[in-house]
């Protein structure tokens, strides 16, 4: 009989560890670099049972709220989630489509769709993954974003001009469901 955390597929669900996993975003200015890292993160991932380090990945789903989303600056924080519009699009969500283990050992080419202020784009980057005994998983990654493509335009202040690339890395904890 399998147990509450496997199917009868074999498929394990992991978790996402809200405080044990981080979001970063750097961003850069005509003035200063914008750095943003939040926990928050919400989510699963399934692996088929004892797989991780093959990458057999069958799904996955991500949640972070923008409201976490913290610059530092008051300013910039206030001006992000109107631009955002973060009452109508209050969350940043992805979704796994594949995941293939790389040449390179623990290293995997992960493939999914990133929905941001009501935008969906596929995305695809290489992540790290390593099993952490059988109860936790780690995941590790950076891709980079244009903001236009998700139909935000880079803001403008005073004299300062962000640019429209932003880097977001990940680094993800998950424990196995009991």
């Amino acid at each position: 009989m399998p147990t509450p955390a496997e199917d009868v597929d074999g498929v394990a669900r992991y978790r996402i560890d809200p405080g044990r996993s981080r979001v970063a975003i750097q961003a850069t200015s005509s003035l200063h670099p914008i750095h943003s890292e939040t926990d928050g993160l919400e989510g699963w991932v399934e692996l088929v049972d004892g797989e991780a380090e093959s990458g057999v990945a069958t799904g996955a789903h991500l949640e972070l709220p923008v409201d976490r989303l913290r610059s530092g600056n008051p300013f910039e924080d206030r001006e992000l989630r109107r631009r955002i519009d973060a009452r109508r699009f209050p969350t940043i969500t992805g979704d796994l489509t594949s995941m293939e283990a790389t040449v390179h050992p623990g290293r995997y080419m992960v493939r999914g769709d990133v929905t941001f202020k009501g935008v969906t784009r596929p995305q695809e980057e290489e992540m790290t993954m390593e099993l952490e005994g059988r109860e936790s998983i780690r995941l590790q990654g950076s891709s980079v974003f244009d903001i236009r493509d998700f139909g935000l335009e880079p803001p403008r202040i005073l004299m300062v001009k962000v640019a429209p690339d932003v880097t977001v890395t990940v680094d993800i904890t998950a424990q196995r469901e009991a």
